[in-house]
């Protein structure tokens, strides 16, 4: 057990190395300067860490490490839509709605918008979508990308466009039909890069009953033009060289790289169901601040060392090894915060703080234990291991609860009856991440720690002293 112990304890001490890392700002100055009788020493100077790309070692994964601030915190934009409900039915309109907010969110998140909040709302006779984007410099761009319907539809060419109607895209609309092909027929859009051009195209790939149709059309059209059409307005009209049956296409016509990647965003997302309108829009300022969560931070860096300091006070030797799973507990929590990433907002760092006093909570439990184990004269091993095992269940069971209240807050399932707000959420989401971690570290890591060091020092702890008082008790009340 002690060999598996210290095992644990070398792949806890790469962990914490790694979280170190991660946890460390991106840029850290280090200024000091040292006098000694020979020569002056002095380091001015900055430590700059890029951000972690696994693509070199193969693994697709790659992330900035630096904190996702909320609304509340760095500000950002709040845009409210109007809903054009005109042409849909009475009994159709909360799903129309509810579905509007589906897909303007999944456009949001595949922006790469952190802790964006997109909400529905009824005023009077209106019906509005509500999103709030934290960080977004460019307001207008995202308004043209949330807010577009995106109908896609191709159009077959009905007579050939002369050059005064290539002029005018009224006129050269009317050269044109549809084909019945749209975007519901479309299942996929990426940007791509022409072999020939090197110009970045939209690549489209259609589902089963698209690919029919598509197939149908270029088959009836070759030699001529097949317009696509994005909201009524064309964006390049190919010639068909010969059928396509394979339901890939590709549109091209000299796109940015930023054209292209916002347009397979918007048809990946899907087409809105209803016309929507920007109603209002506005710059949210910062409420908190980068200097309020300094403070933040710092003063929940003091609550920490208070906690550490009544743990070594309260329990000696054994409250300094819990306090080292505290720290490899901060370490990895901060290191998750940049991994996942978890977009701070004021309530997610009040979740964050909570989780703190909470992760010593299973630690007092257990020591607890132990005493009364060593007090009813067991041997110091079998306290701990009993102590261990037996205030697992309470711990268990206070933390499963507190994780059922997280799940309810979240609200993963997105049920109407319950909060559906991004702060709550993210309280919800910092509290569980904390209480996983902590259970981790109090039950692991301080077991491993107590099994390899303490033994060596229990002669001077207050487990032998608990322990000698016990048995000296003990032989009293035989004797007596």
């Amino acid at each position: 057990m002690h060999k598996r112990a210290q095992k644990i304890l070398i792949y806890v001490l790469i962990l914490s190395l790694i979280s170190a890392y991660i946890a460390l700002p991106s840029t850290l100055p280090i200024q000091f300067s040292l006098k000694t009788p020979w020569k002056e020493f002095s380091v001015d100077t900055v430590l700059k860490r890029g951000p972690l790309d696994l693509k070199k070692v193969f693994i697709p994964f790659q992330r900035s490490l630096e904190y996702s601030m909320g609304l509340d915190i760095q500000g950002g934009t709040r845009i409210t839509m109007r809903a054009d409900m005109s042409s849909i039915a009475p009994e159709m309109r909360d799903k129309a709605l509810e579905s509007s907010r589906e897909i303007i969110s999944r456009r949001v998140d595949m922006y790469g918008i952190g802790e964006s909040v997109v909400r529905t709302s009824k005023v009077g006779d209106e019906y509005r979508v509500i999103a709030e984007l934290p960080g977004i410099t460019d307001s207008q761009q995202a308004v043209t990308l949330i807010g577009s319907t995106a109908q896609l539809d191709f159009r077959e060419e009905v007579a050939t466009p002369s050059a005064e109607a290539t002029m005018s895209a009224l006129a050269w609309m009317q050269n044109y039909k549809p084909t019945g092909l749209t975007g519901k027929d479309l299942k996929d859009a990426n940007v791509q890069f022409s072999q020939q051009t090197s110009e970045p195209v939209v690549s489209l790939s259609f589902t089963d009953e698209g690919k029919k149709k598509f197939a149908e059309i270029t088959t009836r059209n070759v030699g001529k033009q097949v317009a696509i059409f994005l909201d009524g307005y064309p964006l390049s009209a190919p010639t068909v060289n010969e059928p396509i049956l394979t339901g890939d296409a590709v549109i091209s016509g000299g796109f940015r790289t930023e054209e292209a990647q916002q347009l397979s965003i918007q048809l990946s997302a899907g087409a809105l169901p209803v016309s929507i309108s920007v109603v209002e829009q506005e710059t949210i300022g910062a409420s908190l601040g980068q200097e309020a969560v300094n403070k933040t931070f710092r003063a929940g860096f003091i609550g920490l060392i208070i906690v550490m300091v009544f743990m070594i006070l309260m329990y000696g030797w054994s409250g300094f090894l819990a306090d080292l799973a505290l720290i490899v507990y901060a370490l990895v929590t901060i290191a998750l915060y940049k991994l996942v990433p978890v977009t701070l907002t004021l309530p997610g760092v009040a979740g964050l703080l909570l989780s703190i006093g909470m992760a010593v909570d299973s630690n007092i439990l257990i020591f607890e234990r132990m005493k009364e184990e060593i007090k009813a004269g067991k041997p110091f091993e079998t306290a701990m291991e009993l102590g261990f095992g037996r205030a697992w269940d309470s711990i268990k069971d206070a933390n499963v609860a507190t994780l059922f209240t997280c799940f309810i807050l979240f609200n993963p399932f997105d049920f109407s009856f319950l909060n559906r707000s991004g702060m709550v959420r993210g309280f919800a989401l910092t509290l569980a991440l904390g209480i996983g971690i902590s259970l981790f570290t109090g039950i692991v890591v301080t077991r491993s720690l107590l099994r390899v060091f303490l033994k060596e020092k229990k002669k001077d702890s207050w487990l032998s002293r608990i322990q000698s008082r016990g048995r000296r008790k003990k032989t009293a009340e035989e004797e007596a």
